[in-house]
């Protein structure tokens, strides 16, 4: 099994970066290689489409909102892998600090866990560096 994981440190209450990336369906707003996000089966599936229009269809696992948590499985996507199971999380380092991170585990299904690791950790990074953008602009 393979593995990728990052975070960031946002200097903002993480209160406020977890209403922005919480929700299931939020990925357009902070991700820019995610521009549409549909929810099906009471928001526990989302069919998300990247710029070229492939679909990526993925199952919320696990939510847990007072932890600042959700856990989520690709059903189907354009990447070499299966059994992935993603989470997203925002972790309080203070009243005006916060940690985000983003990891996953997978089984390539072509190529090695390397190759497949490299891939999930520039797409984790590229989004964490996507949502610190994203806040600022807000801020």
């Amino acid at each position: 099994m393979a593995e990728a994981s990052t975070s960031i440190e946002i200097a903002l209450p993480a209160d406020e970066v977890w209403q922005l990336i919480g929700g299931f369906g939020s990925l357009p707003e902070w991700l820019p290689y995610i521009p549409e996000s549909e929810l099906s089966e009471g928001g526990r599936v989302r069919h998300l489409t990247n710029p070229g229009g492939q679909t990526i269809v993925e199952r919320l696992i696990a939510f847990d909102n007072a932890a600042r948590s959700y856990t989520y499985a690709i059903l189907q996507a354009p990447f070499p892998v299966r059994d992935y199971q993603s989470t997203l999380k925002v972790v309080e380092r203070g009243s005006h600090d916060c940690r985000v991170e983003w990891s996953g585990r997978f089984v390539p299904t072509s190529g090695t866990d390397e190759d497949a690791s490299r891939l999930f950790q520039g797409i984790y990074e590229d989004g964490l560096k996507a949502l610190a953008n994203e806040l600022a602009k807000r801020a």
